[in-house]
Protein backbone atom coordinates (compact mmCIF):
# COMPACT_ATOMS: atom_id res chain seq x y z
CA UNK A 1 0.00 0.00 0.00
CA UNK A 2 1.60 3.50 -1.17
CA UNK A 3 2.07 5.28 1.79
CA UNK A 4 -0.19 8.64 2.05
CA UNK A 5 1.99 11.66 1.22
CA UNK A 6 0.78 14.26 3.88
CA UNK A 7 2.93 17.36 4.47
CA UNK A 8 4.80 17.40 8.06
CA UNK A 9 2.99 18.90 10.95
CA UNK A 10 4.24 22.50 11.46
CA UNK A 11 3.32 25.28 14.12
CA UNK A 12 3.43 28.20 11.14
CA UNK A 13 0.15 29.15 10.52
CA UNK A 14 -1.12 28.60 14.10
CA UNK A 15 0.02 32.07 15.00
CA UNK A 16 2.67 31.03 17.53
CA UNK A 17 6.43 31.99 17.33
CA UNK A 18 9.42 29.78 17.58
CA UNK A 19 10.66 32.47 20.80
CA UNK A 20 7.42 33.46 22.45
CA UNK A 21 5.18 30.56 22.01
CA UNK A 22 1.57 31.86 21.77
CA UNK A 23 2.47 35.12 23.45
CA UNK A 24 2.33 38.68 20.88
CA UNK A 25 5.44 39.40 19.94
CA UNK A 26 6.36 43.25 20.04
CA UNK A 27 2.61 44.64 21.52
CA UNK A 28 1.85 48.04 20.32
CA UNK A 29 2.11 50.73 23.18
CA UNK A 30 0.37 53.43 21.17
CA UNK A 31 -2.91 52.74 19.12
CA UNK A 32 -3.27 55.25 16.08
CA UNK A 33 -3.71 59.28 17.52
CA UNK A 34 -7.55 58.90 16.66
CA UNK A 35 -8.36 56.57 19.77
CA UNK A 36 -6.55 58.63 22.50
CA UNK A 37 -9.55 59.34 24.30
CA UNK A 38 -9.40 55.66 24.96
CA UNK A 39 -5.81 55.39 25.93
CA UNK A 40 -5.97 58.22 28.14
CA UNK A 41 -8.92 56.66 30.20
CA UNK A 42 -7.23 53.00 30.08
CA UNK A 43 -4.02 54.17 31.42
CA UNK A 44 -5.60 55.59 34.24
CA UNK A 45 -8.19 53.17 35.03
CA UNK A 46 -6.35 52.25 38.75
CA UNK A 47 -6.28 55.97 39.69
CA UNK A 48 -9.97 56.24 38.56
CA UNK A 49 -11.59 53.14 40.02
CA UNK A 50 -9.81 54.36 43.27
CA UNK A 51 -11.49 57.79 43.26
CA UNK A 52 -14.65 56.87 41.90
CA UNK A 53 -14.96 58.51 39.17
CA UNK A 54 -14.06 55.70 36.10
CA UNK A 55 -17.76 55.42 35.18
CA UNK A 56 -18.03 59.24 34.87
CA UNK A 57 -14.72 59.38 32.79
CA UNK A 58 -15.82 56.69 30.50
CA UNK A 59 -19.68 57.99 30.22
CA UNK A 60 -18.34 61.23 28.31
CA UNK A 61 -16.08 59.45 26.37
CA UNK A 62 -16.74 59.95 22.31
CA UNK A 63 -18.22 57.13 20.48
CA UNK A 64 -15.32 55.74 18.19
CA UNK A 65 -15.44 54.32 15.05
CA UNK A 66 -13.19 51.19 15.05
CA UNK A 67 -12.52 51.40 11.26
CA UNK A 68 -9.22 52.98 11.30
CA UNK A 69 -7.77 49.68 13.55
CA UNK A 70 -6.15 47.57 10.51
CA UNK A 71 -3.18 46.04 12.24
CA UNK A 72 -3.47 42.60 14.29
CA UNK A 73 -1.57 44.69 16.82
CA UNK A 74 -3.90 47.21 17.28
CA UNK A 75 -6.56 45.67 17.16
CA UNK A 76 -5.00 43.73 19.81
CA UNK A 77 -4.15 47.03 22.24
CA UNK A 78 -7.67 48.05 21.34
CA UNK A 79 -8.64 45.07 22.48
CA UNK A 80 -6.78 45.20 26.01
CA UNK A 81 -7.73 49.12 26.53
CA UNK A 82 -11.16 48.39 25.99
CA UNK A 83 -11.32 45.24 28.11
CA UNK A 84 -9.51 47.09 31.37
CA UNK A 85 -12.01 49.85 31.11
CA UNK A 86 -14.94 47.15 31.29
CA UNK A 87 -13.70 45.45 33.82
CA UNK A 88 -13.07 48.75 35.86
CA UNK A 89 -16.50 50.10 34.71
CA UNK A 90 -18.46 47.02 36.10
CA UNK A 91 -16.85 46.52 38.99
CA UNK A 92 -15.73 50.03 40.13
CA UNK A 93 -18.06 49.87 43.39
CA UNK A 94 -17.11 46.75 44.28
CA UNK A 95 -19.47 43.71 44.33
CA UNK A 96 -22.93 45.59 45.23
CA UNK A 97 -23.15 48.36 43.29
CA UNK A 98 -22.54 46.87 39.56
CA UNK A 99 -23.91 47.70 36.82
CA UNK A 100 -26.93 46.48 34.63
CA UNK A 101 -25.61 47.83 31.16
CA UNK A 102 -21.99 48.73 29.42
CA UNK A 103 -22.66 52.30 27.78
CA UNK A 104 -22.55 52.58 24.02
CA UNK A 105 -19.42 54.74 23.45
CA UNK A 106 -17.70 51.65 25.08
CA UNK A 107 -19.94 48.73 24.46
CA UNK A 108 -20.45 48.97 20.40
CA UNK A 109 -16.55 49.89 19.67
CA UNK A 110 -15.42 46.79 22.10
CA UNK A 111 -18.21 44.55 20.37
CA UNK A 112 -17.05 45.04 16.96
CA UNK A 113 -13.17 44.73 17.81
CA UNK A 114 -14.09 41.54 19.54
CA UNK A 115 -15.84 39.76 16.41
CA UNK A 116 -12.90 40.93 14.77
CA UNK A 117 -10.55 39.26 16.71
CA UNK A 118 -12.82 36.28 17.27
CA UNK A 119 -12.65 36.86 20.82
CA UNK A 120 -15.45 37.56 23.70
CA UNK A 121 -15.86 40.91 24.79
CA UNK A 122 -14.42 40.35 28.39
CA UNK A 123 -10.95 40.62 29.59
CA UNK A 124 -9.25 37.32 28.80
CA UNK A 125 -5.35 35.95 29.07
CA UNK A 126 -4.69 36.80 25.80
CA UNK A 127 -5.51 40.02 26.72
CA UNK A 128 -3.77 41.19 30.34
CA UNK A 129 -0.99 38.45 29.54
CA UNK A 130 -0.59 37.11 25.72
CA UNK A 131 -0.78 40.64 24.97
CA UNK A 132 0.26 43.26 28.25
CA UNK A 133 3.69 43.63 27.87
CA UNK A 134 7.16 45.50 26.62
CA UNK A 135 10.60 45.66 27.77
CA UNK A 136 11.67 48.41 29.99
CA UNK A 137 15.65 47.47 27.98
CA UNK A 138 14.49 46.37 24.55
CA UNK A 139 17.74 44.99 24.69
CA UNK A 140 17.66 43.51 27.85
CA UNK A 141 16.37 40.32 28.92
CA UNK A 142 12.66 38.86 28.94
CA UNK A 143 13.08 38.73 32.46
CA UNK A 144 10.85 40.67 36.32
CA UNK A 145 13.43 43.10 36.19
CA UNK A 146 12.67 44.43 32.37
CA UNK A 147 9.47 43.61 31.84
CA UNK A 148 5.73 45.88 32.55
CA UNK A 149 2.50 45.79 32.09
CA UNK A 150 1.10 48.16 28.98
CA UNK A 151 -2.24 48.59 31.39
CA UNK A 152 -2.96 47.61 35.15
CA UNK A 153 -5.96 47.20 36.97
CA UNK A 154 -6.57 48.14 40.74
CA UNK A 155 -4.27 46.43 43.45
CA UNK A 156 -0.43 47.71 42.31
CA UNK A 157 2.25 45.84 42.19
CA UNK A 158 1.13 42.67 42.47
CA UNK A 159 -1.58 43.17 39.15
CA UNK A 160 2.03 43.13 37.76
CA UNK A 161 3.50 40.45 39.62
CA UNK A 162 0.61 38.40 38.74
CA UNK A 163 0.78 38.97 35.09
CA UNK A 164 3.85 38.78 34.47
CA UNK A 165 4.99 35.86 36.22
CA UNK A 166 2.16 34.14 34.07
CA UNK A 167 3.92 35.77 31.07
CA UNK A 168 6.89 33.88 32.16
CA UNK A 169 5.20 30.61 32.58
CA UNK A 170 4.04 31.30 28.92
CA UNK A 171 7.97 32.25 27.95
CA UNK A 172 9.28 28.75 29.75
CA UNK A 173 6.49 26.39 28.11
CA UNK A 174 7.92 27.53 24.35
CA UNK A 175 10.72 25.12 23.75
CA UNK A 176 7.90 22.04 25.01
CA UNK A 177 5.45 23.91 21.75
CA UNK A 178 8.52 23.72 19.38
CA UNK A 179 8.64 19.92 20.08
CA UNK A 180 4.69 19.15 19.74
CA UNK A 181 5.82 18.92 15.81
CA UNK A 182 8.74 16.73 16.28
CA UNK A 183 6.28 14.39 18.42
CA UNK A 184 3.45 13.98 15.66
CA UNK A 185 6.07 13.75 12.87
CA UNK A 186 7.58 11.11 14.95
CA UNK A 187 4.88 9.19 15.36
CA UNK A 188 3.51 9.46 11.99
CA UNK A 189 6.79 8.18 10.32
CA UNK A 190 7.49 5.78 13.41
CA UNK A 191 10.53 7.69 14.33
CA UNK A 192 11.07 6.40 17.97
CA UNK A 193 14.00 8.49 18.72
CA UNK A 194 13.16 11.48 17.30
CA UNK A 195 10.04 10.84 19.96
CA UNK A 196 11.61 9.80 22.74
CA UNK A 197 14.22 13.27 22.07
CA UNK A 198 11.12 15.33 21.71
CA UNK A 199 8.92 14.08 25.13
CA UNK A 200 12.81 14.42 26.90
CA UNK A 201 12.77 18.62 26.06
CA UNK A 202 8.63 18.75 26.92
CA UNK A 203 9.08 17.15 30.41
CA UNK A 204 12.17 19.82 30.98
CA UNK A 205 10.04 22.53 29.54
CA UNK A 206 6.88 21.70 31.97
CA UNK A 207 9.51 21.83 34.64
CA UNK A 208 10.62 24.81 33.52
CA UNK A 209 6.64 26.49 33.71
CA UNK A 210 6.41 25.22 37.80
CA UNK A 211 9.70 26.94 38.58
CA UNK A 212 8.29 29.72 37.02
CA UNK A 213 4.89 30.11 38.62
CA UNK A 214 7.00 29.62 42.15
CA UNK A 215 7.69 33.32 41.35
CA UNK A 216 3.98 34.10 42.42
CA UNK A 217 5.08 33.49 46.22
CA UNK A 218 7.78 36.23 45.43
CA UNK A 219 5.59 39.34 43.30
CA UNK A 220 1.82 38.99 44.54
CA UNK A 221 0.61 39.57 47.88
CA UNK A 222 -2.29 37.00 48.72
CA UNK A 223 -4.08 39.52 50.62
CA UNK A 224 -3.60 42.15 47.63
CA UNK A 225 -4.61 39.72 45.04
CA UNK A 226 -7.76 38.29 47.24
CA UNK A 227 -8.84 41.47 48.23
CA UNK A 228 -8.69 43.81 45.84
CA UNK A 229 -7.19 41.97 41.96
CA UNK A 230 -9.78 39.27 41.82
CA UNK A 231 -12.99 41.41 41.13
CA UNK A 232 -11.74 42.68 38.43
CA UNK A 233 -10.58 39.49 37.05
CA UNK A 234 -14.22 38.41 37.60
CA UNK A 235 -16.98 37.70 34.57
CA UNK A 236 -20.63 38.12 34.83
CA UNK A 237 -21.56 34.31 33.66
CA UNK A 238 -22.03 31.87 36.92
CA UNK A 239 -21.66 35.06 39.45
CA UNK A 240 -23.90 35.95 42.10
CA UNK A 241 -23.11 39.38 41.79
CA UNK A 242 -24.17 40.17 38.37
CA UNK A 243 -26.52 37.07 38.01
CA UNK A 244 -28.26 38.96 34.90
CA UNK A 245 -25.20 39.35 32.69
CA UNK A 246 -24.18 42.71 31.11
CA UNK A 247 -26.06 44.49 28.67
CA UNK A 248 -24.09 45.82 25.89
CA UNK A 249 -25.69 48.99 24.68
CA UNK A 250 -25.91 49.58 21.04
CA UNK A 251 -24.97 45.41 20.53
CA UNK A 252 -28.02 43.84 21.41
CA UNK A 253 -30.90 44.17 23.98
CA UNK A 254 -31.16 40.89 26.14
CA UNK A 255 -28.00 40.46 28.42
CA UNK A 256 -24.82 38.85 27.54
CA UNK A 257 -22.89 36.14 29.76
CA UNK A 258 -18.91 36.13 29.46
CA UNK A 259 -16.79 33.77 32.21
CA UNK A 260 -13.88 36.14 33.44
CA UNK A 261 -9.94 35.34 32.89
CA UNK A 262 -8.81 31.94 34.09
CA UNK A 263 -5.67 29.96 34.07
CA UNK A 264 -7.70 27.28 31.85
CA UNK A 265 -7.83 30.00 29.02
CA UNK A 266 -3.91 29.51 28.35
CA UNK A 267 -3.44 27.79 25.14
CA UNK A 268 -0.59 25.67 26.81
CA UNK A 269 -2.00 22.69 29.14
CA UNK A 270 -4.95 22.06 26.79
CA UNK A 271 -2.31 21.43 24.11
CA UNK A 272 -0.07 19.08 26.54
CA UNK A 273 -3.14 17.05 27.22
CA UNK A 274 -4.59 17.09 23.55
CA UNK A 275 -0.79 15.52 22.97
CA UNK A 276 -0.59 13.24 26.10
CA UNK A 277 -4.08 11.72 25.91
CA UNK A 278 -5.30 13.46 29.35
CA UNK A 279 -8.86 13.00 29.15
CA UNK A 280 -10.81 15.77 31.01
CA UNK A 281 -14.54 13.73 31.88
CA UNK A 282 -17.98 15.68 32.35
CA UNK A 283 -18.25 19.08 34.08
CA UNK A 284 -14.12 19.52 34.09
CA UNK A 285 -13.89 18.90 30.53
CA UNK A 286 -17.08 20.95 29.51
CA UNK A 287 -15.37 23.82 31.54
CA UNK A 288 -12.11 23.52 29.86
CA UNK A 289 -13.73 23.08 26.19
CA UNK A 290 -15.67 26.32 26.98
CA UNK A 291 -12.48 28.04 28.04
CA UNK A 292 -11.48 27.56 24.52
CA UNK A 293 -13.66 30.25 23.05
CA UNK A 294 -11.71 32.98 24.65
CA UNK A 295 -8.51 32.25 23.32
CA UNK A 296 -7.75 33.34 19.59
CA UNK A 297 -8.98 31.35 17.32
CA UNK A 298 -5.53 29.82 15.64
CA UNK A 299 -4.48 28.55 19.14
CA UNK A 300 -8.06 27.08 19.66
CA UNK A 301 -7.46 25.63 15.69
CA UNK A 302 -4.00 24.16 17.17
CA UNK A 303 -5.49 22.31 20.04
CA UNK A 304 -8.34 20.93 18.56
CA UNK A 305 -5.50 19.92 14.77
CA UNK A 306 -3.00 18.50 17.98
CA UNK A 307 -6.39 16.13 19.17
CA UNK A 308 -6.70 15.07 15.79
CA UNK A 309 -3.25 13.23 15.45
CA UNK A 310 -2.73 9.21 15.71
CA UNK A 311 -2.61 8.82 19.27
CA UNK A 312 1.01 9.39 21.24
CA UNK A 313 0.33 6.88 23.94
CA UNK A 314 -0.79 4.05 21.75
CA UNK A 315 2.88 4.41 19.78
CA UNK A 316 4.24 4.08 23.24
CA UNK A 317 2.41 1.33 23.93
CA UNK A 318 3.77 -0.22 20.61
CA UNK A 319 7.24 0.07 20.84
CA UNK A 320 9.40 -1.67 22.78
CA UNK A 321 11.91 1.47 23.60
CA UNK A 322 12.55 2.34 27.84
CA UNK A 323 13.80 5.13 26.58
CA UNK A 324 10.12 6.28 25.18
CA UNK A 325 8.25 4.74 27.74
CA UNK A 326 9.86 6.69 30.21
CA UNK A 327 10.17 10.14 28.16
CA UNK A 328 6.25 9.95 28.09
CA UNK A 329 5.72 9.17 31.88
CA UNK A 330 8.34 11.73 32.64
CA UNK A 331 5.92 13.86 30.47
CA UNK A 332 2.82 13.09 32.60
CA UNK A 333 4.60 13.24 35.83
CA UNK A 334 5.87 16.96 35.29
CA UNK A 335 2.56 17.58 34.34
CA UNK A 336 0.66 16.51 37.36
CA UNK A 337 3.31 18.54 39.34
CA UNK A 338 2.49 21.44 37.82
CA UNK A 339 -1.11 20.73 38.60
CA UNK A 340 -0.32 20.10 41.75
CA UNK A 341 1.74 23.12 42.31
CA UNK A 342 -1.21 25.09 40.98
CA UNK A 343 -3.32 23.63 43.57
CA UNK A 344 -1.04 24.77 46.43
CA UNK A 345 -0.54 28.42 44.59
CA UNK A 346 -4.48 28.58 44.93
CA UNK A 347 -5.27 27.91 47.94
CA UNK A 348 -2.54 30.10 49.44
CA UNK A 349 -4.24 33.29 47.29
CA UNK A 350 -7.68 32.04 47.64
CA UNK A 351 -8.69 29.45 50.03
CA UNK A 352 -6.52 30.24 53.05
CA UNK A 353 -7.63 34.45 52.52
CA UNK A 354 -11.10 33.63 51.89
CA UNK A 355 -11.27 31.36 55.80
CA UNK A 356 -9.88 34.45 56.89
CA UNK A 357 -11.92 36.68 55.61
CA UNK A 358 -14.95 34.79 56.83
CA UNK A 359 -13.27 34.56 60.49
CA UNK A 360 -13.02 38.41 60.23
CA UNK A 361 -16.44 38.91 59.59
CA UNK A 362 -17.87 36.69 61.99
CA UNK A 363 -15.96 38.79 64.15
CA UNK A 364 -16.81 41.64 62.56
CA UNK A 365 -13.38 42.95 63.14
CA UNK A 366 -12.87 45.02 59.69
CA UNK A 367 -9.42 46.89 60.81
CA UNK A 368 -7.34 44.09 61.20
CA UNK A 369 -7.90 42.12 57.89
CA UNK A 370 -9.59 45.69 55.94
CA UNK A 371 -8.09 44.30 52.97
CA UNK A 372 -9.35 40.71 52.74
CA UNK A 373 -12.77 41.52 54.54
CA UNK A 374 -13.80 43.87 51.52
CA UNK A 375 -13.20 41.06 48.77
CA UNK A 376 -16.99 39.75 47.67
CA UNK A 377 -18.53 37.22 49.42
CA UNK A 378 -20.00 35.56 46.49
CA UNK A 379 -16.09 34.76 44.33
CA UNK A 380 -15.20 33.06 47.57
CA UNK A 381 -15.09 29.04 46.65
CA UNK A 382 -15.07 30.11 43.19
CA UNK A 383 -12.74 31.05 40.60
CA UNK A 384 -12.41 34.14 38.19
CA UNK A 385 -13.42 31.79 35.39
CA UNK A 386 -16.79 31.07 37.32
CA UNK A 387 -15.32 27.26 38.33
CA UNK A 388 -15.99 26.09 41.72
CA UNK A 389 -12.32 26.12 41.89
CA UNK A 390 -10.72 23.19 44.26
CA UNK A 391 -12.87 20.53 42.99
CA UNK A 392 -12.15 21.97 39.50
CA UNK A 393 -8.35 21.55 40.00
CA UNK A 394 -8.72 18.49 41.82
CA UNK A 395 -10.38 16.53 39.44
CA UNK A 396 -8.19 17.93 36.75
CA UNK A 397 -5.34 16.87 38.43
CA UNK A 398 -6.64 13.31 38.84
CA UNK A 399 -7.80 13.06 35.80
CA UNK A 400 -3.86 13.83 34.55
CA UNK A 401 -2.95 10.70 36.71
CA UNK A 402 -5.35 8.36 34.51
CA UNK A 403 -3.01 9.22 31.03
CA UNK A 404 0.11 7.34 32.66
CA UNK A 405 0.75 4.05 31.01
CA UNK A 406 -0.66 1.48 33.25
CA UNK A 407 1.84 0.31 35.37
CA UNK A 408 2.96 3.96 36.77
CA UNK A 409 -0.95 4.71 36.95
CA UNK A 410 -1.11 1.77 39.56
CA UNK A 411 1.72 2.95 41.28
CA UNK A 412 0.64 6.75 41.82
CA UNK A 413 -3.19 5.65 42.83
CA UNK A 414 -1.23 3.28 45.84
CA UNK A 415 0.54 6.69 46.63
CA UNK A 416 -2.71 8.59 46.92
Amino acid sequence: MAAVSESPFSLDSYHVSEELGFILRDPLEELPPYYQPWMDIALRVPELVHSHELRLHINRMPLLSTQYLQKHRELRLAHLALSVMTMGYSWQEGENNTVEMLPRNLAVPYWEVSQRLGLPPILTHADAVLANWRKKNPEGPFDMENLELLLSLPGGDSVRGFFMVTLLVELAAVPALRNIPAVINGVRCGDTEAVAGALEDISQSIQDMTDALKLMHVYVEPSVFYGIMRIYLSGWKDNPSMPNGLVYEGVQTEPMEYSGGSAAQSSLLHCFDELLGVKHEAKSGAFLTRMRDYMPPKHKQLIQDISSQPSLKNFVQQQASERLNQAFQHCITKLLHLRSYHINIVSRFITVPAARARQLRDRNQDSEGEMISRAPTALEERGTGGSGIMIFLKTVRDQTKEAFLSERRTEMNHQN
